[in-house]
């Protein structure tokens, strides 16, 4: 899948795996490309300056949490995060529906309803 399909959404998706609960970076990777089939393939690059911003914005908190020898940053959704997250939903709801009908369009173009 194209990188650029991801623009614009990125937000959303980073929001929805964290939903169930707290993950690291790479676990959030990982999530991200199973629940899309391993469609959707996102870069450490990619993702912790995203989620860093969320972070500035309240949407996400993020703790420290070892594992083993391995101290690993985990992120979780705060409250506002879990409101965005619904407002994400909603918007791609309204955009895939309006995208659809333009796509797979139930009249035959040119008939007037």
């Amino acid at each position: 899948m194209r990188a650029d399909a991801v623009r614009g959404h990125l937000d959303g998706l980073l929001l929805a795996v964290l939903e169930p609960g707290p993950l690291h970076g790479y676990a959030i990777i990982a999530a991200v490309q199973h629940r899309s089939g391993g469609a959707l393939e996102l870069r450490t690059g990619t993702i912790y300056p995203a989620l860093n911003r969320l972070e500035r914005l309240g949407l996400l908190s993020s703790s420290w949490q070892s594992s083993g020898e391995r101290r690993r940053r985990c992120y979780e959704l705060t409250k506002a995060g879990r409101r965005t997250l619904a407002t994400e939903r909603t918007a791609w709801s309204e955009f895939t529906t309006a995208i659809g009908s333009v796509l797979n369009p139930t009249t035959p173009p040119g008939i007037a309803t």
